[in-house]
């Protein structure tokens, strides 16, 4: 069975492979995450995806391997994780009270052929109105501040939140169904892939 490979260190988007059962390696990408000048965001965030992925396969011999990139958008403009807890305070405060989407680009490289599949998902986020104080209660927790956007849905960012439209997963940081359509693809069968078949889902990590 051909080997899946996350390229990244995020836990996050780790915790979302293993919560589906699926074994994999995790090989962290060195790459530039800016986006491209003048694409769109949609494409700018593939285009990051594909980066990381492919720079994984160029140092595998076989194996699938899965990129991602993900940005908070409002009104246009990516927001990035926060340089601090004041940046942080002003990103949710520009958040709180409107609708933002979240964007998700994926590829799926297989290191043996370098075929490439690229694919994109969006979320539509709804943040409730928020007090300078709870904003700061927030802040205070540390959460936001390794965070696109300040803020996680899947912790206590989730108190943040009013409602969404879309994929869930994908605002925590991978739209699992999304990948799993990838990985049929390329004749992958995610229900065969560690607990699938009743061997729990395994980790391994290479530096």
């Amino acid at each position: 069975m051909i080997p899946l490979i996350l390229a990244s260190n995020s836990p996050r988007r780790r915790q979302l492979l293993e919560q589906i059962g699926l074994s994999f390696r995790v090989i962290t990408a060195e790459v530039a995450e800016d986006l491209p000048a003048g694409c769109d965001l949609a494409a700018g965030v593939r285009e990051v995806a594909r980066r990381k992925a492919e720079a994984v396969a160029s140092r595998v011999k076989e194996g699938l391997v899965l990129g991602a990139d993900t940005l908070v958008v409002l009104n246009g403009e990516a927001l990035g994780k926060p340089a601090g807890p004041q940046e942080a305070f002003n990103m949710l405060t520009r958040l709180q009270g409107r609708e933002h989407q979240v964007i998700t680009g994926v590829a799926l490289v297989d290191a043996a052929s370098g075929a490439c599949l690229l694919e994109h998902e969006l979320t539509r986020v709804w943040m409730r109105d928020l007090t300078p104080r709870e904003i700061w209660q927030y802040v205070a927790t540390g959460e936001p501040l390794d965070k696109a956007g300040a803020y996680g849905i899947q912790g206590k960012g989730a108190m943040l939140v009013e409602r969404i439209a879309g994929c869930y997963f994908n605002v925590v940081g991978l739209p699992l169904v999304k990948v799993a359509g990838m990985l049929k693809q390329f004749g992958l069968d995610p229900w065969e892939v560690g607990n699938g078949k009743g061997n729990g889902a395994r980790v391994s990590f290479d530096h």
